[in-house]
């Protein structure tokens, strides 16, 4: 998929695994610090589940390196991306009509599909890992590669795969070797993390939602924690970014195995999916994870960069605040980067830390630390927690003295509150193209402006929007708000942006058809940032309808009204 379907990025190249490894082989390892033979072996792992149906307990293929001797911890990272992908169409996302409308087609407009690029995982295990005393695991997840039953993109039947492994080094579940012989894993400590970036790094936070003993530390890197918030946002298809089109079903096929024989399991992903609504259905509720947070056992290191578009932020804030209600071992680091590994400094030092922490129990201080560090526009910054505990809560009202003028943002009652209309540009509508010239009037959008900021201040965490709409000529609209920071020119930069349905104003679990001119309350957050912004720049709202990067994209022309008693939420500290 999007990110998912790019491989992660690599610390070190995994040297000693290969695709077939021969069982009690002597291998040496690249590391200079590497003094001791390794062994290397692959075992196939009894689940509890039966993806494909066909009344035999899957089987995940797991390729191990680990010490030739003693009793050792173990890391594991888990991946549908062993054989690298298949190609697969996304859907369509130029309609006719939005979902809802009378005789919504999905794909109605004629798209030429945008083929998906193969790739080889490299993968995070490194073999400093081995010289340290632990044992590295690369595991096949369920459907994939060397491993029995069909992919499902995200929901539980994924998740026992690698709780499966968790539970054979642990003595719990069967392993086998090639030749079907029984095969325990007597050199294994019990104690169990898991690593890795975007698909490779949403199995652990899965695997450890289900509350698994023995996985004691994950480090989850651009993953997902509710896989809603990947594909949809507020009752709207939404894709992740730079994969237009893209669905849980076009997922299964680009990472199913070849000959696989998963195509009624796929079809079903297709069928229950819901593009033709986005509402929060059980499909999606089975792919949440964020609610099982009170279940995880695991102290969880999270990544995530601010810059990330394909794995939005929604996914980490969600979890790491799930993490923190339930009191959970927890730490973040909040890089500038996109989808991948954080370019902090200490990055490394800081997993191997965590890794000593919590498999080998060395205590070396680091729970003990502030848990946040961010990167504050090119300065890392520690904080107690995140989002920034000094922070304070900003509410501001919408305004506006006339139907077309630039509206204002204020604290207090707004001086105007008349209600204002736009045209949705529909496939045209650009948020780069949208947010600029944030004095003037522009077609297509809306825009809400405090006044200039009087000391240098913070975004922190997720900013939330209410807005009463209402949809003029039509029975549905896409609503995107963005969070901008304008200069004295007008001139804006893009911090952030959400999406929401109208249709689901009452109810994320069931969209209901508008009424043409009547209004609707939508409240909705926006993806979580932390950004400084400077004295002397304004806080702008922009309000518009299809976004092209994101949403559906039906033609242009739906009229769309902004009535009095919305408002922005935000949180600010001093910079």
């Amino acid at each position: 998929m999007a990110g998912l379907r790019r491989p992660p990025l690599a610390l070190t190249a995994v040297g000693a695994l290969t695709a077939v490894l021969v069982p009690a082989a002597v291998l040496a390892v690249p590391s200079a610090a590497a003094a001791a033979p390794y062994l290397a072996e692959r075992v196939f792992v009894e689940t509890q589940v039966d993806s494909d149906g066909n009344g035999r307990k899957d089987r995940v293929a797991i390729d191990i390196n680990r010490p030739a001797s003693g009793k050792v911890p173990v890391v594991l990272e888990h991946t549908p991306y062993k054989d690298g992908l298949n190609d697969a169409a996304n859907h369509n996302v130029d309609v006719g009509k939005l979902p809802q409308e009378t005789s919504f087609v999905d794909g109605e407009v004629p798209l030429r599909p945008k083929p998906i690029r193969k790739s080889n995982l490299r993968g995070l295990m490194f073999d400093e890992l081995l010289a340290d005393g632990y044992a590295t695991i690369a595991g096949q997840s369920i459907g994939t590669s060397g491993s029995d039953g069909c992919p499902t993109s995200g929901d539980m039947q994924e998740a026992m795969g690698a709780v499966a492994i968790v539970d054979w080094l642990n003595g719990r579940a069967k392993g086998f070797n090639a030749s079907g012989g029984e095969v325990r894993a007597d050199w294994s400590t019990g104690k169990v993390g898991m690593t890795g970036v975007s698909y490779n790094g949403t199995l652990p936070n899965m695997a450890a939602a289900t509350g698994v003993e023995g996985l004691e530390a994950i480090v989850p890197i651009a993953a997902i924690a509710d896989w809603y918030d990947y594909y949809r946002a507020n009752g709207l298809v939404v894709a992740p970014g730079g994969y237009q089109g893209e669905d849980a079903d076009i997922l299964a096929k680009a990472v199913v195995k070849k000959g696989g024989g998963c195509a009624a399991q796929i079809n079903k992903l297709t069928q229950q999916q819901g593009r033709e609504h986005g509402d929060y259905t059980q499909f999606w509720k089975d792919r949440d994870f964020t609610d099982k947070a009170s279940k995880v056992r695991a102290a969880v290191l999270v990544g995530h960069g601010m810059g990330d578009w394909n794995v939005k932020g929604t996914n980490y804030a969600k979890w790491y605040q799930a993490l923190a209600k339930a009191d959970k071992p927890r730490k973040i680091v909040l890089h500038r980067g996109g989808h991948g590994v954080p370019n902090h400094p200490q990055w490394r030092t800081m997993v191997s830390r965590w890794w000593d922490r919590y498999l080998k129990g060395i205590d070396n201080g680091i729970d003990r630390e502030p848990r946040a560090d961010v990167d504050v526009d090119g300065t890392w910054k520690k904080f107690a927690d995140w989002p920034d505990p000094g922070a304070r809560e900003v509410t501001y009202q919408l305004g506006a003295r006339d139907g077309t003028s630039p509206g204002s943002l204020t604290e207090s009652e707004p001086t105007g509150r008349q209600p204002q209309a736009f045209t949705d540009l529909g496939r045209s509508a650009k948020v780069g193209t949208l947010i600029a010239d944030g004095t003037k009037p522009k077609d297509g959008r809306l825009v809400y402006l405090s006044e200039p900021l009087k000391a240098n201040s913070r975004f922190t965490g997720t900013a939330r929007v209410t807005l009463n709409v209402a949809v003029e000529n039509k029975t549905a609209a896409n609503l995107t708000a963005v969070l901008v920071s304008y200069d004295s020119s007008g001139a804006g930069t893009h911090i952030s942006r959400g999406w929401a349905d109208p249709q689901n104003a009452a109810s994320l679990e069931k969209g209901t058809p508008l009424t043409p001119g009547k209004a609707v309350t939508v409240t909705f957050n926006l993806e979580p940032q932390d950004r400084a912004i400077a004295a002397g720049r304004r806080i702008g709202l922009v309000i518009m309808s299809t976004d092209s990067e994101y949403t559906l994209r039906p033609p242009g022309g739906t009229k769309l009204r902004v009535d009095p008693g919305g408002s922005l939420t935000v949180r600010l500290a001093n910079n």
